[in-house]
């Protein structure tokens, strides 16, 4: 069973876990999707501990509680205690180039369409590369997107 699946309760032998093997290939892919973007061999200019606490981060932005329990695990296991209180919101780091990254993090989580080339410029201004920018974004889409699959996929199996 995918994270996805657990995550959203899908009961093995129900109509939707049956309707989800129909597209076994999709969650095959989010998680090779998930593996790349949380734990990637080269994480650039964004460690581990900071991917995984921005995804718990986004995760309670999304009000996934379940899935912010999941990447807080990876917080942990990360073992970087500089970035692991930005798993919460409402918080933010001391130094400028972090604080960016969370601020547009949580734009992009919160209000996607209030991005614009500012906030790219700011991001740049603050050291931050546009490889690590890509990265950032690759992060906030896959986080947003699976938080919006598991809800969908616990409201169709909450109907059943």
């Amino acid at each position: 069973m995918t994270l996805i699946e657990t995550l959203a309760s899908v009961r093995p032998g129900s109509a939707l876990a049956e309707a989800i093997q129909k597209r076994a290939e999709i969650l095959r892919l989010s998680e090779a999707a998930h593996n790349a973007v949380l734990l990637p061999r080269d994480p650039g200019g964004l460690s581990h501990g900071l991917r995984a606490a921005l995804a718990a981060r986004m995760a309670r932005h999304n009000r996934n509680q379940a899935l912010a329990t999941h990447y807080d695990g990876l917080v942990a296991h990360a073992g970087e205690a500089a970035t692991a209180a930005l798993a919460q919101t409402g918080t933010s780091a001391d130094d400028e180039r972090t604080a960016e990254i969370v601020r547009h993090a949580d734009r992009l989580t919160v209000a996607p369409r209030e991005a614009t080339r500012d906030h790219i410029a700011r991001l740049r201004s603050a050291g931050v590369t546009d490889a690590d920018i890509v990265r950032l974004s690759e992060l906030a889409a896959f986080v947003n997107y699976q938080a919006r699959v598991i809800a969908g996929l616990a409201l169709i199996g909450g109907r059943q």
